[in-house]
């Protein structure tokens, strides 16, 4: 596994899967988080609290009440969460869903920032319905950005490595576009 540099910022991949789209509404039923080697920190179903069914979002996710009945509750993965992201940066596709879900976890994160907001930056297609850019999906991002599936979308941890996958593409557009631009004024 390749070291860091001390001086640059570490990265964290972080995904859920829930029972529907209102954190106090629903539950956590997957985390998974891989650090910036793609190594897997953290790989886990969740036994939900309150929900005993979720239709809709397993329709989506396909994860069914059997496959978490007897899995760790979420106050049993939080402390792995916490170290899982204790100072570094976690990159989340649509940060502030998942972040509704987590509330305090995060605190020892260095910065949460949104791998969404950053694509829809770079993409930049208009929404002429709410104004400013279309948000996209991580899957239309992901394979936009090249990125060939490993396992199924919308399962945490293969989301959580696409995400990854779509931030190494936006840092390196990023680096090249500064790169360009300075050489393009003759800095």
């Amino acid at each position: 596994m390749a070291k860091s540099h001390p001086l640059l910022p570490q990265y964290v991949y972080l995904d859920l899967e829930t029972t529907g789209l209102v954190a106090a509404d629903n539950d956590i039923l997957e985390i998974g988080i891989v650090d910036d080697n793609g190594e897997t920190l953290l790989s886990s179903y969740v036994r939900p609290e309150t929900k005993e069914e979720w239709t809709e979002a397993e329709g989506i996710h396909h994860i069914t009440p059997g496959m978490v009945c007897d899995a760790p509750r979420l106050a049993d993965l939080l402390p792995i969460v916490a170290e899982a992201v204790t100072d570094k940066v976690v990159v989340i596709y649509n940060a502030s869903f998942d972040t509704a879900f987590l509330s305090g976890s995060l605190a020892g994160a260095t910065d949460v920032v949104c791998c969404m907001n950053r694509f829809t930056n770079y993409y930049g297609e208009p929404d002429p319905k709410r104004g400013g850019l279309r948000r996209k999906s991580l899957t239309f991002a992901a394979e936009h950005t090249g990125y060939i599936w490993t396992g199924n979308a919308h399962a945490a941890i293969q989301d959580a490595l696409a995400t990854r996958h779509v931030w190494h593409f936006l840092q390196h557009h990023s680096l090249h576009a500064r790169w360009h631009s300075k050489s393009a004024i003759g800095h």
